[in-house]
């Protein structure tokens, strides 16, 4: 499943907070939580992004707290996947627990600028800059964690688990 999306590249070391401020975590709705998707970060950033863009991180994005509102404000800005050197832990397992496809690679993401298009095909292990013609090897995402993508985080594949063996309704 390759993807397009318009970059919109953010430095190093954004915090959850700078994702999405206490002050808007008085919802776990993911559409308005991505009406203040990095409100901490920039007030008004959400208005450039369209859906299916792509942030483009610098060294350890998601620092900070565990809360998941970072990656759900994420997704309900329409953002498909962060391309990142590097991402926080706790922030990396709690993204793909809900649904948000994250690509680490290392310094590579200095070949990535601002506004460019980006094509991403994970199962081909590429990313391609359509604008200055970069590409960047990434390696394939894990089975489980390419079915917690594809089935839009952990709640809804393990919903699915349990219809599938008859416990839920």
């Amino acid at each position: 499943m390759s993807f397009t999306g318009k970059v919109h590249k953010v430095g190093a070391h954004i915090d959850t907070d700078a994702i999405i401020p206490a002050r808007f975590l008085v919802t776990t709705d993911t559409r308005k939580l991505g009406e203040a998707c990095m409100e901490g970060l920039e007030p008004g950033w959400v208005k450039r992004v369209h859906e299916g863009d792509i942030i483009v991180a610098g060294r350890n994005f998601g620092c900070g707290s565990s809360r998941e509102h970072a990656p759900l404000a994420i997704i309900g800005a329409g953002i498909r996947a962060v391309v990142g050197h590097s991402f926080a832990r706790i922030f990396y397992r709690n993204a793909f627990n809900m649904g948000l496809m994250l690509l680490e690679v290392g310094d590579e993401v200095d070949k990535i600028n601002d506004g460019d298009t980006l094509e991403i095909s994970p199962e081909n292990g590429t990313i391609r800059d359509l604008d200055n013609g970069a590409e960047i090897r990434i390696p394939p995402l894990s089975p489980m964690m390419q079915t917690l993508i594809d089935k839009g985080g952990m709640v809804n594949y393990v919903k699915e688990q349990l219809k599938l063996r008859g416990e839920a309704e």
